[in-house]
């Protein structure tokens, strides 16, 4: 009986080293993938510039929606940097979802606005009550929508996407600053392949730390906040090689809903977001997707790692963990849903490479580690693991993790090296090392806490959680969101 306890033990622990191996492999891959994609797409000028595409009378006029509960802290810098974007046709909707601070006076104060009786452009399905509508008097295009709040991100950009007027919507969180030429930037699939793409997603990066001022990010800068730093290279090597990785292999099911872009009239199509997901922005693309495939239809998902959206990240343990848990739920959710999908060959690279990808390492993922680590822990307890072997197993595997955050600071430094001080790329690399030991671990109890809930089909809490807000501001204000 001791022999097999030994087999079972030895056995669970080789095989969460392999499974780390592997999965690090495939990053890899797909790390590689998107280093030349985006350097292709750095000194690829292409048919038209965007100069070009800022004139052509045929360039898609965008509606963008900002759905905000409770973000005075940072809700005047978001609306400076959406109107200011350098676009020909350009409309902002933002739904203020039952806010309990200042939003809302703040904007109104700001863009005197007035309220209006106006006429719906689609009849989604909205739960909380819609209470006023009111346009700016200051002649900038911004709508504002008041409705009571039923915790529900995906029915505020439902009660958007109802009085949005334009072929395209882009959807933007309101803690997030887009670039001034961030919009024209994502557009452009659309302009070049109008018949094809169906949405098209940037980058995503950490604000927290940079010099911003009015909206403008002035000198990103790196955050003093060690678990910040760690994000910021989460970020450099998901949205800037792996999204563009899986976007080459026609595989992207993630476009993110801080910033992506998106053909209205398909939105509508298939009944909006889904109020019942916590992922509503992947759900989206994915339904999106399985709608086009089962109608015969052409749809690509496109990636493009220039425009750059900065938003706010979490600064501690367990504001992380909020997020982390309910992005684990929400991808839960949506495998379930699209579970017919899953390896099925009609749905093209997304059915065959994306959606087991996504079950087998980033869903279960965290299953394994843990349940590993305990296994590798009982092993050396025990004395029946033979530490050299498991040394070397585990120091590649920390090499490889690390391979793949280093690939992702180089990459960023070679093409568009937004972080310019050389402390602020030491550290990013300092991150890398140590994102690999504890964080690494910690994440993953996070994620299988989020897993737990989806089992167990708990409904999402709402909580507070602290909002710095940009440029520096010293008063925190307080938002909700949900728990996985």
């Amino acid at each position: 009986m001791s022999e097999v306890f030994t087999d079972i033990v030895l056995g669970a622990s080789w095989t969460v080293l392999g499974y780390t191996l592997l999965m690090d492999t495939i990053m890899f891959t797909l790390v590689l993938l998107g280093a030349r994609r985006v350097a292709e797409a750095r000194h690829w000028k292409g048919a038209e510039g965007h100069g070009e595409i800022f004139a052509s009378p045929l360039t898609p006029a965008v509606s963008l929606l900002i759905p905000a509960h409770d973000e005075e802290a940072g809700i005047l810098d978001t609306l400076r940097a959406a109107l200011g974007q350098r676009y020909p046709s350009l409309e902002v909707v933002l739904v203020d979802d039952g806010s309990t601070d200042r939003t809302f006076e703040l904007v109104a104060e700001r863009y005197r606005l007035t309220e209006i009786n106006p006429r719906r452009t689609a009849s989604l399905p909205v739960n909380g009550e819609i209470l006023s509508v009111h346009r700016a008097t200051t002649g900038d295009p911004l709508v504002v929508i008041r409705k009571s709040s039923v915790g529900q991100k995906s029915d505020a950009l439902n009660a958007a996407l109802n009085h949005a007027r334009h072929p395209l919507v882009c959807m933007l969180d309101a803690d997030s600053l887009l670039e001034e030429d961030a919009l024209l930037r994502v557009a452009r699939p659309f302009v070049e392949d109008p018949d094809n793409v169906i949405a098209a997603g940037g980058v995503i990066r950490a604000a927290n730390g940079a010099l911003t001022d009015r909206g403008t990010v002035v000198e990103p800068r790196l955050s003093r906040n060690w678990l910040v730093r760690i994000q910021a290279v989460e970020y450099l090597r998901s949205f800037l090689l792996g999204r563009t990785g899986w976007a080459d292999a026609n595989a992207l099911l993630i476009i993110s809903g801080a910033f992506g872009l998106f053909r209205r009239d398909l939105v509508v199509e298939i009944g909006g977001l889904d109020h019942r997901s916590l992922g509503e922005d992947a759900d989206l693309v994915v339904s999106m997707l399985a709608h086009q495939q089962r109608a015969g239809a052409p749809h690509r998902v496109v990636f493009v790692p220039e425009p750059v959206c900065w938003t706010e990240v979490p600064e501690t343990l367990r504001v992380l963990g909020r997020q982390r848990r309910r992005w684990s739920h929400g991808l839960a959710q949506l495998l379930w849903k699209h579970r017919r999908m899953i390896g099925n060959p009609r749905f093209g690279a997304v059915g065959t490479m994306a959606l087991p990808f996504f079950l087998v390492f980033e869903l279960l993922g965290p299953v394994v580690e843990i349940f590993g680590l305990a296994s590798v822990a009982l092993a050396a307890g025990l004395g029946i693991l033979d530490l050299g072997i498991a040394a070397v197993m585990v120091g590649l595997a920390l090499a490889v993790g690390t391979l793949l955050s280093t690939t992702a600071i180089a990459v960023e430094v070679l093409t568009y090296r937004r972080y310019r001080r050389g402390r602020d790329l030491l550290a990013l690399v300092m991150a890398a090392v140590v994102e690999n030991v504890g964080y690494r671990q910690v994440h993953a109890w996070f994620r299988l806490r989020g897993l737990m809930a989806a089992l167990a089909r708990r409904k999402p809490v709402w909580t507070a959680m602290p909002r710095v807000g940009f440029s520096g501001d010293p008063a925190p204000a307080e938002r909700l969101v949900p728990l996985g």
